[in-house]
């Protein structure tokens, strides 16, 4: 039977994969919270022309009575 050397992981790692994960979170967070704001955006100026073309048309009707 052959003996497997397993070692355990250099001290460094108990530092790095912490501070990865947290720089992971940290970026994952800002690029959601500038995704949900661009779409938020685009979302209220597509309200705002769906509301101008209503209006226009409204306008138009009342214009044609």
């Amino acid at each position: 039977m052959i003996a497997l050397a397993i070692a355990a992981p250099p001290s460094s790692h108990f530092i790095y994969i912490p501070v990865m994960f947290l720089l992971g979170l940290s970026i994952g967070f800002m690029l959601g919270a500038k995704a949900t704001r661009d779409a938020l955006r685009l979302e209220q100026r597509k309200a705002a022309e769906r509301e101008e073309r209503r209006v226009r048309r409204q306008a138009e009707a009342e214009a044609r009575k």
